[in-house]
């Protein structure tokens, strides 16, 4: 279907609600079928994703057999899917073409059960276009699409909803809005994004903030839309779940992956003291690979658990030999090693 057809039939049907989103989706499916083309359709998100650093080899080329080796361990934890050059895959250092083949080579080595939801956010509208059908064509079932930020001085309301709205006219794929105020200096704000639910291509948002009544109130007055909330983080996951939310992006899944889906497990199970426990013994472990040391951290803290996590791109420094003491009694003091 063309991106003329696809803008046409959001601008027409964008304000109908729930009870009509159904069958706007099933003639948008119709079209895009006799076309040829991808389809859209709405998706269920919910699960534990871990946002998957992208590996490089000594001279910081992409380390593709070693992300292959990876992902054969994550495929065996009940993980709902890999998110794929999120924050912590260290997209902005790659070009778009990485970009698209770490996507490409993510998508055939996961396993059949689980979703890839691919990173596909730039700095343009167009690039973002782009970037998103390109990364759709190669297997990715989602687009996660961060807030641009460069010119963030003028990132309006108004500017973000004209963003979001034509990148979901115009992709192949469903979208997730992605809010990360600690990388972009941008709270996607609740009006914005309450605004966004209601378009018929855009089925949710990963939230990295951290404030739970901003969550509770998104998945309130949301609610009469397809649309899902998923936690930014694994600091504070249990309380997410509390208030509706349907998921979590993690990077602590990287190494953590079947602790934190026990946590949900258990949360479903009504065993919520075993779960509450749970998640207090993440936070210092996860503050510690984010907050404190980020991606270079991360990628050494996975080293002790099996995975390859190798170098960061520059210009990102490893952690220090006393930075990865400190990392490293963290995880012991919370046993997890």
């Amino acid at each position: 279907m063309s991106s003329l057809t696809r803008s046409f039939l959001y601008k027409v049907f964008g304000a109908v609600k729930k009870s009509r989103k159904c069958e706007i989706l099933h003639d948008v499916r119709l079209l895009s079928n006799l076309a040829g083309k991808r389809s859209i359709s709405t998706l269920d998100i919910s699960g534990i994703y871990p946002p998957i650093p992208t590996p490089f080899n000594t001279d910081e080329s992409v380390a593709f057999d070693q992300l292959e080796k990876n992902i054969q361990i994550w495929n065996k934890i009940p993980l709902k899917g890999y998110v794929v050059e999120g924050s912590n895959g260290e997209y902005t250092f790659l070009t778009p073409n990485e970009r698209v083949e770490v996507v490409k080579k993510a998508s055939e080595w996961a396993a059949k059960d689980k979703l890839i939801i691919a990173g596909s956010g730039c700095e343009s509208t167009r690039d973002t276009i782009e970037m998103t059908n390109r990364m759709a064509d190669v297997g990715a079932r989602a687009v996660l699409v961060v807030t641009p930020c460069y010119y963030k001085g003028r990132m309006t309301n108004q500017a973000l909803i004209q963003h979001y709205t034509k990148v979901a006219d115009n992709s192949s794929v469903p979208v997730i809005l992605y809010s990360v105020p600690a990388n972009t200096g941008i709270d996607l704000s609740p009006d914005v994004i309450i605004h966004l639910a209601s378009h018929p291509n855009i089925i949710g948002i990963k939230d990295s903030g951290g404030d739970i009544s901003k969550l509770a109130s998104l998945v309130y007055k949301t609610q009469s839309e397809d649309f899902q909330v998923l936690a930014g983080s694994a600091s504070f996951i249990f309380p997410a779940y509390s208030v509706g939310c349907v998921g979590g992006v993690c990077a602590l899944a990287n190494i953590l992956g079947d602790e934190l889906c026990q946590l949900v497990q258990l949360f479903k199970d009504g065993k919520f003291q075993e779960a509450k426990e749970l998640q207090f013994r993440m936070i210092a472990p996860n503050v510690s690979i984010t907050k404190m040391y980020g991606v270079a951290g991360l990628k050494r803290a996975m080293e002790w658990f099996g995975y390859y996590g190798g170098i960061t791109r520059s210009p990102l420094l490893p952690v220090t030999d006393a930075e990865e003491k400190i990392i490293r009694d963290i995880f012991v003091q919370n046993k997890f090693l």
